[in-house]
Protein backbone atom coordinates (compact mmCIF):
# COMPACT_ATOMS: atom_id res chain seq x y z
CA UNK A 1 0.00 0.00 0.00
CA UNK A 2 1.55 3.10 -1.18
CA UNK A 3 1.78 6.72 0.96
CA UNK A 4 -1.51 8.18 -0.65
CA UNK A 5 -3.56 5.04 0.17
CA UNK A 6 -2.58 4.52 3.22
CA UNK A 7 -3.14 8.49 3.91
CA UNK A 8 -6.98 7.84 2.59
CA UNK A 9 -7.47 4.74 4.89
CA UNK A 10 -6.25 6.67 7.77
CA UNK A 11 -8.41 9.68 7.20
CA UNK A 12 -11.61 6.69 6.63
CA UNK A 13 -10.68 5.21 10.11
CA UNK A 14 -10.69 8.64 11.96
CA UNK A 15 -13.89 10.22 10.50
CA UNK A 16 -15.88 6.61 10.59
CA UNK A 17 -14.67 6.36 14.68
CA UNK A 18 -18.11 8.50 14.96
CA UNK A 19 -19.73 4.73 13.88
CA UNK A 20 -17.97 3.08 16.70
CA UNK A 21 -19.66 5.75 19.07
CA UNK A 22 -22.98 5.07 17.17
CA UNK A 23 -22.38 0.92 17.52
CA UNK A 24 -21.49 1.40 21.29
CA UNK A 25 -23.77 3.90 22.79
CA UNK A 26 -26.46 1.69 20.66
CA UNK A 27 -25.98 -1.62 21.85
CA UNK A 28 -24.72 -0.52 25.42
CA UNK A 29 -28.30 0.08 26.73
CA UNK A 30 -29.22 -3.68 26.46
CA UNK A 31 -26.61 -4.24 29.64
CA UNK A 32 -27.96 -1.02 31.53
CA UNK A 33 -31.92 -2.42 30.78
CA UNK A 34 -32.28 -4.61 33.99
CA UNK A 35 -30.78 -2.04 36.07
CA UNK A 36 -32.65 1.08 35.46
CA UNK A 37 -36.09 -0.67 35.18
CA UNK A 38 -36.50 -1.41 38.61
CA UNK A 39 -34.54 1.69 39.72
CA UNK A 40 -36.88 4.30 37.98
CA UNK A 41 -39.80 2.33 38.20
CA UNK A 42 -40.36 1.84 34.20
CA UNK A 43 -43.16 0.51 32.27
CA UNK A 44 -42.89 -1.14 28.63
CA UNK A 45 -43.76 2.35 27.40
CA UNK A 46 -41.30 4.27 29.15
CA UNK A 47 -38.35 1.27 28.71
CA UNK A 48 -38.90 1.72 25.27
CA UNK A 49 -38.73 5.58 25.35
CA UNK A 50 -35.46 5.46 26.98
CA UNK A 51 -34.38 3.28 24.01
CA UNK A 52 -35.52 4.56 21.45
CA UNK A 53 -35.12 8.25 22.54
CA UNK A 54 -31.76 8.93 20.48
CA UNK A 55 -33.67 7.98 17.34
CA UNK A 56 -35.72 10.45 17.72
CA UNK A 57 -33.36 12.84 17.97
CA UNK A 58 -31.42 11.49 15.08
CA UNK A 59 -34.24 12.22 12.99
CA UNK A 60 -33.99 16.11 13.10
CA UNK A 61 -30.15 15.51 12.97
CA UNK A 62 -30.29 13.13 10.05
CA UNK A 63 -32.38 15.76 8.06
CA UNK A 64 -30.23 18.92 8.81
CA UNK A 65 -26.78 17.17 8.59
CA UNK A 66 -26.87 17.14 5.24
CA UNK A 67 -27.65 20.74 4.55
CA UNK A 68 -25.71 21.85 7.29
CA UNK A 69 -22.65 20.40 5.49
CA UNK A 70 -23.02 21.78 2.43
CA UNK A 71 -22.86 25.06 4.04
CA UNK A 72 -20.07 24.74 6.83
CA UNK A 73 -18.49 21.53 5.74
CA UNK A 74 -18.30 18.14 6.41
CA UNK A 75 -15.43 17.96 8.94
CA UNK A 76 -16.19 21.74 11.28
CA UNK A 77 -19.68 19.29 11.61
CA UNK A 78 -18.31 16.25 12.58
CA UNK A 79 -16.64 18.23 14.87
CA UNK A 80 -19.45 19.46 16.96
CA UNK A 81 -20.58 15.91 16.28
CA UNK A 82 -17.68 14.63 18.34
CA UNK A 83 -17.97 17.23 21.31
CA UNK A 84 -22.18 16.17 21.58
CA UNK A 85 -20.78 12.83 22.22
CA UNK A 86 -18.67 13.47 25.14
CA UNK A 87 -21.17 15.30 26.87
CA UNK A 88 -24.14 12.78 26.15
CA UNK A 89 -21.90 10.00 27.87
CA UNK A 90 -20.93 12.27 31.05
CA UNK A 91 -24.77 13.33 31.31
CA UNK A 92 -26.23 9.60 30.67
CA UNK A 93 -23.46 8.28 33.40
CA UNK A 94 -24.53 10.88 36.04
CA UNK A 95 -28.51 11.08 35.45
CA UNK A 96 -30.87 10.93 37.95
CA UNK A 97 -33.96 10.67 37.07
CA UNK A 98 -35.82 9.12 34.03
CA UNK A 99 -36.44 12.65 32.59
CA UNK A 100 -32.43 13.50 32.41
CA UNK A 101 -31.35 9.80 31.16
CA UNK A 102 -33.90 10.46 28.30
CA UNK A 103 -32.39 14.02 27.21
CA UNK A 104 -29.04 12.73 27.59
CA UNK A 105 -29.65 10.07 25.32
CA UNK A 106 -31.41 12.13 22.73
CA UNK A 107 -28.41 14.64 22.74
CA UNK A 108 -26.08 11.61 21.66
CA UNK A 109 -28.78 10.90 18.96
CA UNK A 110 -28.36 14.33 17.35
CA UNK A 111 -24.91 12.88 17.39
CA UNK A 112 -24.95 9.73 15.88
CA UNK A 113 -27.48 11.01 13.34
CA UNK A 114 -25.27 13.23 11.94
CA UNK A 115 -22.19 11.36 12.24
CA UNK A 116 -24.44 8.13 10.09
CA UNK A 117 -25.45 10.33 7.58
CA UNK A 118 -21.83 12.44 7.28
CA UNK A 119 -19.48 9.54 7.77
CA UNK A 120 -20.00 7.72 4.84
CA UNK A 121 -20.94 10.97 2.73
CA UNK A 122 -17.19 12.59 3.18
CA UNK A 123 -15.54 8.71 2.88
CA UNK A 124 -17.76 8.17 -0.65
CA UNK A 125 -16.18 11.99 -1.68
CA UNK A 126 -12.66 10.74 -0.73
CA UNK A 127 -12.29 7.26 -1.99
CA UNK A 128 -11.46 6.07 -5.58
CA UNK A 129 -13.72 3.93 -6.97
CA UNK A 130 -12.03 1.15 -7.18
CA UNK A 131 -12.41 0.75 -3.49
CA UNK A 132 -14.84 3.06 -2.59
CA UNK A 133 -17.26 0.04 -0.92
CA UNK A 134 -14.34 -1.52 0.95
CA UNK A 135 -13.58 2.58 2.41
CA UNK A 136 -17.39 3.44 2.90
CA UNK A 137 -17.77 -0.12 4.67
CA UNK A 138 -14.80 0.88 6.96
CA UNK A 139 -17.91 3.05 8.78
CA UNK A 140 -19.69 -0.04 9.50
CA UNK A 141 -17.28 -2.15 10.65
CA UNK A 142 -16.51 0.42 13.25
CA UNK A 143 -20.08 0.57 14.01
CA UNK A 144 -20.25 -3.07 15.08
CA UNK A 145 -17.09 -2.94 16.63
CA UNK A 146 -18.71 -0.72 19.04
CA UNK A 147 -21.31 -3.17 19.24
CA UNK A 148 -19.51 -5.73 20.14
CA UNK A 149 -16.84 -3.50 22.53
CA UNK A 150 -20.14 -2.49 24.32
CA UNK A 151 -21.03 -6.01 24.99
CA UNK A 152 -18.00 -7.11 26.47
CA UNK A 153 -17.51 -4.01 28.10
CA UNK A 154 -21.01 -4.61 30.01
CA UNK A 155 -20.23 -8.14 30.86
CA UNK A 156 -16.74 -7.18 32.02
CA UNK A 157 -18.55 -4.20 34.21
CA UNK A 158 -21.30 -7.40 35.15
CA UNK A 159 -18.77 -9.58 36.58
CA UNK A 160 -16.93 -6.98 38.11
CA UNK A 161 -20.02 -6.61 40.22
CA UNK A 162 -19.62 -10.22 41.41
CA UNK A 163 -15.51 -9.99 41.61
CA UNK A 164 -13.39 -9.33 44.56
CA UNK A 165 -10.67 -6.26 45.01
CA UNK A 166 -10.39 -2.73 43.75
CA UNK A 167 -12.85 -3.12 40.72
CA UNK A 168 -15.77 -4.25 42.80
CA UNK A 169 -15.10 -1.72 45.36
CA UNK A 170 -15.89 0.83 42.68
CA UNK A 171 -18.80 -1.02 40.49
CA UNK A 172 -21.91 -2.54 42.26
CA UNK A 173 -25.47 -3.12 41.66
CA UNK A 174 -26.34 0.87 42.26
CA UNK A 175 -23.72 2.17 39.98
CA UNK A 176 -22.84 -0.43 37.57
CA UNK A 177 -24.69 0.89 34.55
CA UNK A 178 -23.24 4.31 35.31
CA UNK A 179 -19.99 3.21 34.36
CA UNK A 180 -21.60 1.34 31.38
CA UNK A 181 -23.28 4.60 30.08
CA UNK A 182 -19.59 6.62 30.92
CA UNK A 183 -17.06 4.90 29.51
CA UNK A 184 -18.40 6.16 26.11
CA UNK A 185 -16.72 9.55 27.05
CA UNK A 186 -13.20 7.92 26.46
CA UNK A 187 -13.76 6.97 22.37
CA UNK A 188 -15.56 9.75 22.03
CA UNK A 189 -12.98 12.48 23.14
CA UNK A 190 -10.77 10.41 21.08
CA UNK A 191 -12.49 10.96 17.94
CA UNK A 192 -12.84 14.51 18.91
CA UNK A 193 -8.85 15.01 18.55
CA UNK A 194 -8.24 12.56 15.65
CA UNK A 195 -11.02 15.14 13.69
CA UNK A 196 -8.47 17.46 13.86
CA UNK A 197 -6.44 15.46 11.57
CA UNK A 198 -8.20 14.79 8.53
CA UNK A 199 -8.86 17.59 5.71
CA UNK A 200 -12.27 18.84 4.54
CA UNK A 201 -14.25 16.92 1.70
CA UNK A 202 -12.54 17.24 -1.75
CA UNK A 203 -15.56 17.35 -3.62
CA UNK A 204 -17.21 19.74 -0.66
CA UNK A 205 -14.00 22.11 -1.78
CA UNK A 206 -15.08 22.14 -4.84
CA UNK A 207 -18.68 22.94 -4.46
CA UNK A 208 -17.42 25.58 -2.22
CA UNK A 209 -15.41 27.17 -5.12
CA UNK A 210 -12.33 26.81 -3.11
CA UNK A 211 -10.47 24.46 -6.28
CA UNK A 212 -7.08 24.99 -5.48
CA UNK A 213 -7.42 23.54 -1.68
CA UNK A 214 -9.08 20.65 -3.29
CA UNK A 215 -6.72 19.52 -5.87
CA UNK A 216 -4.43 19.93 -3.14
CA UNK A 217 -6.11 17.05 -0.76
CA UNK A 218 -6.89 15.11 -3.79
CA UNK A 219 -3.37 15.14 -4.70
CA UNK A 220 -2.74 14.28 -0.97
CA UNK A 221 -4.86 11.27 -1.08
CA UNK A 222 -5.08 9.41 -4.86
CA UNK A 223 -1.25 11.45 -6.11
CA UNK A 224 -1.12 13.88 -8.86
CA UNK A 225 -2.03 11.91 -11.96
CA UNK A 226 -5.22 10.49 -10.44
CA UNK A 227 -5.88 14.03 -8.60
CA UNK A 228 -5.80 15.85 -12.06
CA UNK A 229 -8.30 13.54 -13.62
CA UNK A 230 -10.86 13.63 -10.72
CA UNK A 231 -10.27 17.36 -10.85
CA UNK A 232 -10.99 17.45 -14.48
CA UNK A 233 -14.15 15.23 -13.80
CA UNK A 234 -15.45 17.61 -11.19
CA UNK A 235 -14.92 20.68 -13.28
CA UNK A 236 -16.80 19.38 -15.91
CA UNK A 237 -19.65 18.57 -13.56
CA UNK A 238 -19.89 21.72 -12.00
CA UNK A 239 -20.29 23.08 -15.61
CA UNK A 240 -23.13 21.73 -16.26
CA UNK A 241 -24.82 24.92 -14.46
CA UNK A 242 -26.74 22.94 -12.21
CA UNK A 243 -26.79 25.00 -8.55
CA UNK A 244 -24.21 23.32 -6.01
CA UNK A 245 -26.85 22.89 -3.37
CA UNK A 246 -30.15 21.46 -3.76
CA UNK A 247 -33.15 22.29 -1.58
CA UNK A 248 -35.04 19.19 -0.89
CA UNK A 249 -37.77 19.49 -3.50
CA UNK A 250 -34.74 18.70 -6.52
CA UNK A 251 -35.35 15.45 -5.15
CA UNK A 252 -39.07 15.14 -6.71
CA UNK A 253 -37.43 15.60 -10.20
CA UNK A 254 -38.04 13.18 -12.60
CA UNK A 255 -34.97 11.80 -13.25
CA UNK A 256 -34.13 11.12 -9.67
CA UNK A 257 -37.44 10.05 -8.38
CA UNK A 258 -35.77 6.45 -9.10
CA UNK A 259 -32.55 6.63 -7.21
CA UNK A 260 -34.93 8.43 -4.56
CA UNK A 261 -36.98 5.47 -4.41
CA UNK A 262 -34.57 2.91 -4.33
CA UNK A 263 -32.63 4.52 -1.10
CA UNK A 264 -36.21 4.93 0.76
CA UNK A 265 -36.42 1.28 0.28
CA UNK A 266 -33.03 0.68 1.32
CA UNK A 267 -33.80 2.98 4.53
CA UNK A 268 -36.88 1.16 5.69
CA UNK A 269 -35.69 -2.36 4.87
CA UNK A 270 -32.53 -2.29 7.14
CA UNK A 271 -34.83 -1.50 10.14
CA UNK A 272 -38.26 -2.58 9.83
CA UNK A 273 -36.57 -6.65 9.72
CA UNK A 274 -35.68 -6.10 13.34
CA UNK A 275 -32.28 -5.74 13.57
CA UNK A 276 -32.38 -2.55 16.44
CA UNK A 277 -34.66 -4.81 18.34
CA UNK A 278 -31.69 -7.68 18.21
CA UNK A 279 -28.91 -4.98 19.26
CA UNK A 280 -30.38 -2.86 21.98
CA UNK A 281 -32.46 -5.61 23.51
CA UNK A 282 -30.28 -8.41 23.33
CA UNK A 283 -29.91 -9.48 26.58
CA UNK A 284 -33.12 -9.10 27.28
CA UNK A 285 -33.96 -11.43 24.03
CA UNK A 286 -31.51 -14.23 25.42
CA UNK A 287 -33.03 -13.85 29.09
CA UNK A 288 -36.21 -14.55 27.60
CA UNK A 289 -35.33 -18.19 26.57
CA UNK A 290 -34.59 -18.73 30.42
CA UNK A 291 -30.64 -18.94 30.19
CA UNK A 292 -30.13 -16.30 33.12
CA UNK A 293 -28.98 -12.99 33.55
CA UNK A 294 -25.14 -13.51 33.29
CA UNK A 295 -25.27 -16.12 30.41
CA UNK A 296 -27.27 -13.35 28.23
CA UNK A 297 -24.27 -11.14 28.68
CA UNK A 298 -22.25 -13.17 27.69
CA UNK A 299 -24.21 -14.82 24.84
CA UNK A 300 -24.37 -10.68 23.90
CA UNK A 301 -20.64 -11.13 23.26
CA UNK A 302 -21.07 -13.87 21.08
CA UNK A 303 -23.19 -11.34 19.15
CA UNK A 304 -20.51 -8.67 18.63
CA UNK A 305 -17.99 -11.40 17.69
CA UNK A 306 -20.29 -12.55 14.85
CA UNK A 307 -20.88 -9.01 13.83
CA UNK A 308 -17.43 -7.71 13.28
CA UNK A 309 -16.82 -11.13 11.50
CA UNK A 310 -18.71 -10.64 8.84
CA UNK A 311 -18.72 -7.38 8.52
CA UNK A 312 -15.13 -7.81 7.49
CA UNK A 313 -16.02 -10.56 5.35
CA UNK A 314 -18.68 -7.75 3.44
CA UNK A 315 -16.21 -5.59 3.16
CA UNK A 316 -13.58 -8.12 1.49
CA UNK A 317 -16.42 -9.13 -1.39
CA UNK A 318 -18.61 -6.00 -2.11
CA UNK A 319 -16.12 -4.54 -4.21
CA UNK A 320 -15.60 -8.28 -5.89
CA UNK A 321 -19.16 -9.46 -6.08
CA UNK A 322 -21.52 -6.08 -5.98
CA UNK A 323 -23.87 -4.85 -3.83
CA UNK A 324 -27.04 -6.49 -5.03
CA UNK A 325 -25.71 -10.22 -4.51
CA UNK A 326 -24.98 -9.22 -0.99
CA UNK A 327 -27.86 -7.77 -0.33
CA UNK A 328 -30.07 -10.43 -2.05
CA UNK A 329 -28.27 -13.26 -0.19
CA UNK A 330 -28.50 -11.04 3.17
CA UNK A 331 -31.54 -10.75 3.36
CA UNK A 332 -33.23 -14.00 2.28
CA UNK A 333 -30.66 -15.28 5.47
CA UNK A 334 -32.36 -12.41 7.59
CA UNK A 335 -35.79 -14.39 6.85
CA UNK A 336 -34.57 -17.96 7.59
CA UNK A 337 -33.04 -16.51 11.02
CA UNK A 338 -36.12 -14.97 12.35
CA UNK A 339 -38.06 -17.68 11.18
CA UNK A 340 -35.90 -19.68 13.31
CA UNK A 341 -35.91 -18.00 16.19
CA UNK A 342 -40.09 -17.62 15.97
CA UNK A 343 -39.58 -21.34 15.85
CA UNK A 344 -37.29 -22.26 18.67
CA UNK A 345 -39.86 -19.59 21.33
CA UNK A 346 -42.83 -21.73 19.95
CA UNK A 347 -42.33 -24.44 21.27
CA UNK A 348 -41.47 -22.71 24.97
CA UNK A 349 -43.80 -23.89 27.93
CA UNK A 350 -44.01 -22.51 31.52
CA UNK A 351 -44.69 -23.68 34.51
CA UNK A 352 -43.58 -22.76 38.21
CA UNK A 353 -43.43 -25.16 41.34
CA UNK A 354 -42.87 -25.17 44.61
CA UNK A 355 -38.91 -25.35 44.40
CA UNK A 356 -38.92 -22.52 41.80
CA UNK A 357 -41.08 -20.50 44.21
CA UNK A 358 -37.98 -20.52 46.89
CA UNK A 359 -35.82 -18.25 44.17
CA UNK A 360 -38.13 -15.59 45.05
CA UNK A 361 -38.12 -13.19 48.49
CA UNK A 362 -41.57 -14.40 50.24
CA UNK A 363 -43.58 -11.65 49.19
CA UNK A 364 -43.49 -12.52 46.09
CA UNK A 365 -43.73 -15.99 46.74
CA UNK A 366 -47.08 -16.08 48.50
CA UNK A 367 -48.46 -14.16 45.50
CA UNK A 368 -47.16 -16.63 43.17
CA UNK A 369 -48.23 -19.85 44.68
CA UNK A 370 -52.08 -19.46 42.84
CA UNK A 371 -49.23 -20.11 39.77
CA UNK A 372 -47.90 -23.27 41.15
CA UNK A 373 -48.42 -26.33 39.15
CA UNK A 374 -49.59 -24.76 36.06
CA UNK A 375 -48.89 -25.02 32.73
CA UNK A 376 -48.78 -22.15 29.99
CA UNK A 377 -48.11 -22.86 26.27
CA UNK A 378 -47.27 -19.38 25.50
CA UNK A 379 -45.11 -16.62 27.15
CA UNK A 380 -48.20 -13.91 26.65
CA UNK A 381 -50.69 -16.08 28.68
CA UNK A 382 -48.21 -16.56 31.71
CA UNK A 383 -46.92 -13.17 31.68
CA UNK A 384 -50.31 -11.58 31.86
CA UNK A 385 -51.02 -14.31 34.17
CA UNK A 386 -48.23 -13.24 36.49
CA UNK A 387 -48.70 -9.22 35.86
CA UNK A 388 -52.33 -9.51 37.46
CA UNK A 389 -50.78 -11.98 40.26
CA UNK A 390 -48.39 -9.85 41.75
CA UNK A 391 -48.85 -6.26 40.18
CA UNK A 392 -46.98 -4.28 37.67
CA UNK A 393 -44.02 -3.29 39.80
CA UNK A 394 -43.59 -6.53 41.64
CA UNK A 395 -43.34 -8.16 38.24
CA UNK A 396 -41.24 -5.42 36.26
CA UNK A 397 -38.58 -6.16 39.15
CA UNK A 398 -38.66 -10.06 38.90
CA UNK A 399 -39.63 -10.55 35.24
CA UNK A 400 -35.91 -12.06 34.60
CA UNK A 401 -36.01 -14.41 36.87
CA UNK A 402 -39.93 -15.37 36.95
CA UNK A 403 -38.72 -16.51 33.14
CA UNK A 404 -35.61 -18.14 33.91
CA UNK A 405 -37.31 -19.95 36.91
CA UNK A 406 -40.73 -21.44 35.03
CA UNK A 407 -39.75 -21.71 30.75
CA UNK A 408 -38.78 -24.76 29.49
CA UNK A 409 -37.52 -24.93 26.34
CA UNK A 410 -34.18 -25.21 23.98
CA UNK A 411 -32.48 -21.56 24.38
CA UNK A 412 -29.64 -22.45 21.94
CA UNK A 413 -32.38 -22.97 18.99
CA UNK A 414 -32.97 -19.20 19.88
CA UNK A 415 -28.73 -18.47 20.10
CA UNK A 416 -28.56 -19.75 16.33
CA UNK A 417 -31.04 -17.59 15.05
CA UNK A 418 -30.37 -14.14 16.68
CA UNK A 419 -26.21 -15.25 15.83
CA UNK A 420 -27.89 -16.05 11.71
CA UNK A 421 -29.44 -12.84 11.48
CA UNK A 422 -26.54 -11.43 12.85
CA UNK A 423 -24.28 -13.00 10.05
CA UNK A 424 -27.02 -11.84 7.37
CA UNK A 425 -27.34 -8.91 8.16
CA UNK A 426 -23.87 -7.60 8.79
CA UNK A 427 -23.43 -9.11 5.44
CA UNK A 428 -25.65 -7.20 3.92
CA UNK A 429 -27.98 -4.14 4.87
CA UNK A 430 -25.37 -3.11 7.29
CA UNK A 431 -22.41 -2.24 5.03
CA UNK A 432 -24.48 -2.46 2.01
CA UNK A 433 -26.77 -0.07 2.41
CA UNK A 434 -25.05 3.16 3.30
CA UNK A 435 -22.34 2.28 0.47
CA UNK A 436 -25.43 2.43 -1.87
CA UNK A 437 -26.80 5.69 -0.69
CA UNK A 438 -23.46 7.39 -0.67
CA UNK A 439 -23.17 5.91 -4.36
CA UNK A 440 -26.67 6.43 -5.78
CA UNK A 441 -27.06 10.37 -5.03
CA UNK A 442 -25.36 12.94 -7.54
CA UNK A 443 -22.95 15.12 -5.89
CA UNK A 444 -25.10 18.41 -5.94
CA UNK A 445 -28.07 16.03 -4.33
CA UNK A 446 -25.97 13.50 -2.07
CA UNK A 447 -26.22 15.43 1.03
CA UNK A 448 -30.27 16.07 0.94
CA UNK A 449 -30.45 12.72 -0.41
CA UNK A 450 -29.06 11.03 2.36
CA UNK A 451 -30.55 13.38 4.68
CA UNK A 452 -33.96 12.10 3.57
CA UNK A 453 -33.24 8.80 3.42
CA UNK A 454 -31.50 8.81 6.97
CA UNK A 455 -34.43 10.24 8.37
CA UNK A 456 -36.88 8.03 7.18
CA UNK A 457 -34.59 5.40 8.26
CA UNK A 458 -34.24 6.75 11.86
CA UNK A 459 -37.81 6.85 11.69
CA UNK A 460 -38.27 3.22 11.16
CA UNK A 461 -35.34 2.39 13.52
CA UNK A 462 -37.31 4.40 16.49
CA UNK A 463 -40.23 2.77 15.67
CA UNK A 464 -39.17 -0.96 15.97
CA UNK A 465 -37.34 0.09 19.23
CA UNK A 466 -40.13 1.98 20.82
CA UNK A 467 -42.29 -0.91 20.47
CA UNK A 468 -40.63 -3.61 20.75
CA UNK A 469 -41.30 -4.29 24.46
CA UNK A 470 -45.08 -4.14 24.15
CA UNK A 471 -44.83 -6.23 20.87
CA UNK A 472 -43.55 -9.13 23.67
CA UNK A 473 -45.97 -8.43 26.08
CA UNK A 474 -48.94 -8.34 23.36
CA UNK A 475 -47.44 -10.54 20.12
CA UNK A 476 -44.95 -12.21 22.18
CA UNK A 477 -41.74 -14.18 21.51
CA UNK A 478 -42.95 -15.91 18.69
CA UNK A 479 -45.12 -13.64 16.93
CA UNK A 480 -42.35 -10.33 16.83
CA UNK A 481 -39.99 -12.38 14.81
CA UNK A 482 -42.14 -14.38 12.85
CA UNK A 483 -43.49 -10.44 11.76
CA UNK A 484 -39.79 -9.50 11.34
CA UNK A 485 -38.95 -12.73 8.79
CA UNK A 486 -42.36 -11.70 6.85
CA UNK A 487 -40.93 -8.04 6.35
CA UNK A 488 -37.68 -9.45 5.13
CA UNK A 489 -39.26 -11.81 2.62
CA UNK A 490 -41.70 -8.94 1.12
CA UNK A 491 -38.55 -6.67 0.73
CA UNK A 492 -36.62 -9.31 -0.63
CA UNK A 493 -38.92 -9.65 -3.54
CA UNK A 494 -39.00 -5.88 -4.26
CA UNK A 495 -35.31 -5.21 -3.92
CA UNK A 496 -34.97 -8.60 -6.40
CA UNK A 497 -37.09 -6.32 -8.65
CA UNK A 498 -35.97 -3.22 -8.50
CA UNK A 499 -32.14 -2.62 -7.24
CA UNK A 500 -29.86 -1.72 -9.45
CA UNK A 501 -25.69 -2.92 -9.26
CA UNK A 502 -22.96 0.44 -8.81
CA UNK A 503 -19.95 -1.63 -8.33
CA UNK A 504 -16.55 -0.21 -9.81
CA UNK A 505 -18.13 3.01 -11.19
CA UNK A 506 -17.21 6.47 -10.19
CA UNK A 507 -19.53 8.68 -8.94
CA UNK A 508 -19.62 11.04 -11.43
CA UNK A 509 -20.57 8.05 -14.17
CA UNK A 510 -23.14 7.16 -11.30
CA UNK A 511 -24.35 10.79 -11.96
CA UNK A 512 -24.56 10.56 -15.20
CA UNK A 513 -25.96 6.62 -15.94
CA UNK A 514 -29.37 7.53 -13.34
CA UNK A 515 -29.76 11.08 -14.57
CA UNK A 516 -30.62 9.87 -18.20
CA UNK A 517 -33.23 7.99 -16.65
CA UNK A 518 -31.22 4.49 -16.73
CA UNK A 519 -32.94 1.76 -14.40
CA UNK A 520 -29.89 -0.68 -13.66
Amino acid sequence: MDTNARHTLFTALAVSLGGFLFGFDASVISGVIRFIRPEFGLTDIQLGWVVSSPSISAMVSMLAAGPVSDRLGRKHVLLLVAFLYVVSAVMSAMAVSFTMLVAARMLGGVAFGAALVLAPMYIAEIAPSNNRGFLVSVQQLNIVLGFSVAYFSNYLILTGIEGDGVIAGLIHDGNAWRWMLGVEAIPAVAYFFLLFTVPQSPRWLYASGRTSEALAVLTELHGKDAASLEASELERVLQLGEPRRAPFRALLHPSVRYVLGVALLLGVLQQITGVNAIYFYVTIIFEQSGIGANASFAQAVWVGIVNVVFTILAMLLIDRMGRRPLMLAGLAGIAVAMCITAYGFSGATYSLSADDLDAFPVEVQEKLERMEGKVFEGDVAFKQTARAVLGETLYRNHEARLVEQSISMNPYVVLFGVLLFVAAFAASLGPVMWVMLSELFPTRLRAVGLSVTGFLNSFVSWMVQFIFPWELSVLGNTGTFLLYGVFALIGLGILYAVMPETKGKSLEELEAHFSSGARG
